[in-house]
């Protein structure tokens, strides 16, 4: 097995060919980490979410991670962490682009609009778009190697 680093190119097209990740965040020095659904467009990973704990934590501290990871075949696989700024995305044409983004699948909206419990219905949607500004790229992969000859 071959663990390399990726580069930063290599990093990139990892973020732009998946849309699964794995957000962290934190608040008061407790950790946590949920899945969501992303684009990657222009050094931003673009979600959705309705409010909840992730959102009322990233507001309160807005640095976060996201981890994601390519499988390949056998034991081969690609990771990529993302350290950046979360940021709402409150005007109309900002949310228009990442709709526009996100909505390319048919399940965009999933898991960010679930929740265990439902929801009274209400005249508006309180639903969040947002981005993650990244500040840090970093990846490696995992590679099965044939010593033999």
């Amino acid at each position: 097995m071959l663990i390399r680093s990726l580069g930063k190119v290599e990093c990139t097209k990892v973020l732009a060919e998946n849309r699964l990740g794995r957000l962290a965040c934190a608040r008061e020095g407790r950790p946590y980490v949920v899945p969501t659904y992303f684009g990657y467009e222009d050094n931003c990973l673009y979600a959705f979410s309705m409010p909840g704990k992730k959102i009322e934590w990233m507001r309160a501290s807005p640095f976060v991670s996201v981890v994601v990871e390519e499988l390949g075949r056998g034991r081969e696989w690609k990771s990529v962490i993302v350290d950046g700024n979360y940021e709402e995305l409150p005007e109309r044409f900002q949310r228009n682009r990442a709709w526009a983004l996100l909505s390319k699948y048919s399940d965009w909206w999933e898991p960010g609009a679930f929740k265990p419990v439902t929801q009274p219905m209400a005249d508006h949607s309180d639903h969040v778009f947002f981005r993650i500004l990244i500040d840090q790229l970093s990846g490696r992969e995992a590679k099965e190697t044939d010593l033999l000859p």
